[in-house]
């Protein structure tokens, strides 16, 4: 796999995840119906970007996903989220020579049941200021696509229509897998833990009086 993406994982498994420590943001996928995919959480870590989502209501198999040059979505076909993001105009694929755009990422795979999980850290981006900033002038979205990215291909790996999309938006929260309670987004920082244990004892609670 070329430099620039670590695959941490992809399971099947639900789980909660809290960005630690550095810059976050979430983006909140929705498929063309306005459905809610996932939330996808967004990490600085040292040398790059994490990227972690749990997902529901995707089609069973391998999906392109990426990160594309502009923060808007705009259903049923996605196309207002431009391009991927490519600060340095490279071809695309992980695999391509002359690539991969900044925006390119591992494959999600979804199980029979349409959940994934995803998790992978990007190399070439960062969510501080800079050249290769997500959050540039006109921001930046994730979008998933129908088909498996061919990881070569220019310029999208052959990975075929825009299913789901999100945009980035500042701030990164303690979420709960996709498929349960809603949860309130909760800011890193002071009080996180505090209140994602205070939203756990709720949900708690409202089990154990059905």
């Amino acid at each position: 796999m070329a430099a620039g993406v670590a695959v941490v994982g992809m399971l099947a498994a639900p789980q909660v995840t809290m960005a630690q420590g550095g810059m976050g943001a979430t983006a909140m996928v929705r498929d063309a119906n306005g459905r809610m995919v996932g939330t996808a959480v967004l990490s600085e870590v040292a040398g790059g970007v994490r990227i972690t989502m749990q997902a529901q209501g995707l089609p069973a198999g391998r999906h392109g996903i990426h990160l594309h040059a502009v923060g808007m979505c705009e259903p049923p076909a996605f196309t207002s989220a431009g391009g991927h993001f490519n600060p340095t105009n490279q071809q695309h694929g992980l695999n391509n020579p002359s690539g991969p755009h900044a925006g390119d990422l591992p494959e999600l795979t979804a199980a029979a049941n349409g959940t994934a999980s995803y998790s992978a850290t990007n190399t070439m981006v960062t969510l501080s200021a800079g050249p290769n900033s997500l959050f540039d002038a006109d921001g930046t979205a994730l979008v998933i696509h129908a088909q498996p990215d061919d990881q070569v291909t220019d310029p999208t790996g052959n990975s075929g229509d825009r299913i789901a999309c999100g945009t980035l938006v500042r701030g990164a929260s303690a979420l709960p897998a996709t498929g349960s309670a809603a949860a309130p987004l909760i800011p890193v920082g002071a009080g996180a833990v505090a209140g994602l244990a205070a939203w756990a004892g709720a949900l708690v609670r409202r089990r154990r009086a059905r």
